[in-house]
């Protein structure tokens, strides 16, 4: 029973940190990447579509984002729901192939994105200890039940609080290689 509270414990605080790193990737370090349009969505046929099921989303440079419809009549719809989305792109087409340049990000935009990301963090960081704080009453029900022994309680209580502490440090990790990213001009 004990290992499987611990199994629990994993999963959900790795649950945490993929998420925590999932929103780190939306914020964008002045580079092209295709993940910062996973958000975007464009209706297309009658329903709201994601961008990546309607055409070829691409980084071919450094500064660049492309996207390649596959039925070129969407292009107008792209092009509004990018504009919608307020990312700060302003798409230009060929009637072919969707082109997004990716500004340079000034001094003062990359201070608010490490802001963003930092607050990022915290709840990230937050999340984990939710789970620590909701494992350890579970544990401590199952010693006044007798389901356990004091001994157990303890010895679980630490590999819990180990836990934590890899899983934030993890984060902070995390928040540091971003945090790089984002100030390296």
């Amino acid at each position: 029973m004990l290992e499987a509270i611990l199994t629990e414990v994993q999963n959900r605080m790795e649950k945490s940190l993929e998420s925590t790193k999932e929103k780190f990737s939306h914020v964008r370090a002045g580079r092209a990447s295709v993940s910062m349009l996973d958000g975007v969505t464009v209706e297309a046929y009658g329903s709201p579509t994601p961008l990546n099921q309607v055409g070829t989303v691409s980084a071919p440079e450094a500064r660049l984002l492309t996207i390649d419809p596959w039925d070129k009549s969407l292009i107008p719809a792209i092009e509004k729901s990018i504009l919608q989305a307020n990312l700060g792109f302003n798409p230009s087409n060929d009637g072919k192939v969707i082109r997004l340049a990716v500004p340079e990000l000034t001094e003062e935009r990359r201070k608010e994105y490490v802001k963003l990301v930092k607050k990022e963090a915290e709840e990230g960081k937050i999340a984990i200890r939710n789970v620590r704080k909701d494992i350890n009453n579970k544990l401590r029900k199952l010693e006044k039940d007798s389901e356990i022994t004091e001994d157990e309680l303890k010895s679980s209580e630490e590999k819990v609080q180990k836990m934590t502490d890899k899983f934030v440090a993890a984060v902070d990790e995390a928040l540091d290689k971003k945090e790089k990213e984002l100030l390296k001009v």
